[in-house]
């Protein structure tokens, strides 16, 4: 009954199927790592974050040619004085679905070094090319500010570029070198994203970033589950189909037994049969 399964074109049919359903179980592997990594990533942040706060200068010496990545989420502290003449917007960077940029300021510590500190987010549709008026007044004097250590952000594929010359009062992120180019001093190879609005910040300020969701897996069970479904479908229809096929080919059902008044082969009549002299010419 399912002979007709063996022909060249049916045969193609199953080696793109099995392929498929290959396909839909790498993918689901697949996305079954990215969650173990997520989850992994996501202990470490929570552990790091979870951490007393370290201070920067402490954490990174003066003279140490370390490149800050091994500090990268960490809590510290900064104390310093604020360089608002240097403070630059950074474009495109939403909250909760709105557009807007952020605001970096260069923070001046104690030994003379510079760190950039990410004072927060402000709305921005596009109007703004560089830091509104009303949000470039900063704490006066010598502030303490607490936040989350990142390196320098790097372009993506098709990210935006930034000239290589001249002072910019906008960046496409925060590019490390490229702020250092027009920053004076020694600046370091990471930025303080701040959580909480230093004290005795000015009234409007951007609004800190806060700290990161840690319980936040994305999308990834889902979209397994999905390719889950997706491999049971396939499994289960394609035998339907080939059952169908095969019902529709042998004009019964698979599970139909011979009826009652089907032919009996070996009761056909033959050659010299006196039933044959009975059938009119």
């Amino acid at each position: 009954m399912y002979r007709f399964a063996l022909r060249p074109w049916w045969i193609v049919s199953h080696v793109v199927v099995l392929a498929i359903v290959v396909a839909f179980v790498n993918l689901g592997l697949w996305q079954l790592r990215r969650l173990d990594e997520v989850r992994e990533s996501n202990a470490q942040l929570a552990a790091r974050i979870a951490a007393d706060p370290v201070d920067v200068a402490t954490l990174l010496p003066a003279g140490d040619d370390a490149d800050g990545a091994a500090a990268e989420d960490r809590r510290v502290t900064a104390t310093g004085t604020y360089r608002p003449d240097e403070q630059v917007l950074i474009r495109g960077r939403s909250l909760d679905d709105a557009p807007g940029s952020w605001v970096v300021v260069p923070l001046e510590l104690d030994d003379g070094r510079v760190v950039a500190v990410n004072r927060g987010w402000i709305r921005n549709d596009g109007r703004f090319s560089e830091v509104p008026e009303e949000y470039r007044a900063v704490p006066a004097g010598e502030v303490e500010v607490e936040g989350l250590l990142h390196t320098s952000q790097e372009r993506g594929t098709l990210g935006a570029t930034d000239p290589d010359e001249g002072r910019l009062a906008s960046l496409a992120r925060i590019d490390l070198d490229r702020l250092d180019a027009q920053v004076d001093g020694d600046l370091l190879p990471v930025w303080v994203q701040l959580t909480t609005p230093e004290p005795g910040a000015p009234d409007p300020s951007p609004t800190p970033l806060g700290l990161p969701d840690v319980d936040d897996e994305g999308s990834h069970l889902s979209y397994a589950v999905q390719w889950g479904i997706f491999t049971v479908i396939a499994l289960v229809g394609y035998p339907m189909i080939l059952r169908r096929a095969a019902r529709e080919r042998s004009g019964r059902h698979p599970d139909d037994a011979p009826g009652l008044d089907d032919p009996d082969p070996d009761d056909e009549p033959r050659a010299g049969d006196p039933r044959l002299d009975t059938i009119a010419p």
